[in-house]
């Protein structure tokens, strides 16, 4: 698929053997996967990311993450502090460090799609509660749980947040994120999927029934082939590692990928190899192997 010309949804195309072409981009989502269980980053993660960067391979983090979250890694990026967040929503330069990211790009989710979106999930299966993801601000439903880290900044109807009349008119949706108190999170996800069609792309990357609403086409993958794009990188010279169904398409597009050792099934089934566990420091132990191998 494509948009005005670019690639926006990608699958592996193998023309060349990936293990035969030496990396240029280190592709790796945080929670679950770089990060360990109680959100720190490891001596060991952070040494071999910065081993990485000094061999001239870029380490880009993928996550679903809004920008605001991504002071945790924002220590260890080392010069390039480029990070894809919100599944792809946006592309964001974190050199200002805490409270001074800066959009580089946004690919948001239109709000009559967004409208569509709770409207036609709210039918399919009722019970469902709403939280807004914006450029610069976090709003929710009362009924919606306190999942986040953060307060939000105003409590309203979905619809009233989504609407011409609403708070932040002017700033970009990024996502959605639907919960439901009793679905099954994979049935959530099929059901949310069936009734939501070409209008958003929905995925989710929590335990628990959440799900993450973005605009048509946009995912970790097809942000990150923009942005491999244009840096002349090919899909064979990068290397992810995940552990989630929102990790499902860039360890699919991927030249080689790693699915985490604590990884959902779907996770495991798309990557083309597997490592130990995030609290094992698996990117580090791929991320070791890569660099040995290098000439």
């Amino acid at each position: 698929m494509r948009e005005n010309g670019r690639v926006t949804s990608a699958t592996r195309q193998p023309e060349t053997p990936a293990s035969t072409v030496p990396p240029r981009l280190i592709a790796t989502d945080l929670d679950g996967t770089l990060l360990r269980d109680d959100k720190s980053v490891s001596p060991r993660t952070v040494a071999a990311l910065a081993a990485a960067e000094e061999a001239g391979i870029e380490v880009f983090f993928v996550t679903g993450r809004p920008a605001r979250w991504m002071d945790v890694v924002s220590d260890h990026v080392h010069g390039h502090g480029l990070a894809i967040c919100g599944n792809g929503a946006a592309v964001v330069d974190l050199h200002g460090g805490p409270g001074a990211h800066r959009f580089v790009k946004v690919r948001e989710l239109a709000r009559d799609n967004a409208l569509d979106a709770v409207r036609l999930l709210r039918e399919a299966a009722p019970g469902t509660v709403y939280a807004i993801e914006q450029t610069y601000g976090f709003n929710q439903e009362p009924d919606y749980p306190k999942l986040h880290m953060e307060i939000p900044d105003i409590l309203m109807p979905a619809e009233e947040l989504l609407g011409a009349d609403g708070p932040l008119p002017d700033e970009p949706v990024l996502k959605i994120l639907a919960y439901h108190p009793t679905l099954d999170p994979d049935a959530f996800l099929t059901v949310a999927r069936l009734a939501l069609g070409d209008r958003a792309n929905v995925t989710r990357s929590s335990p628990s029934a959440l799900l993450e609403i973005s605009g048509p086409g946009v995912s970790k993958a097809s942000t990150l082939a923009l942005c491999c794009a244009e840096r002349g990188i090919s899909h064979e010279q990068v290397v992810a590692f995940g552990d989630m169904p929102n990790d499902v398409e860039m360890l699919t597009w991927a030249g080689r990928s790693y699915a985490m050792g604590n990884a959902h099934p779907e996770a495991l089934a798309a990557a083309s190899g597997q490592t130990v566990a995030n609290n094992d420091d698996g990117v580090a132990v791929v991320i070791e192997q890569l660099l040995a191998e290098l000439p």
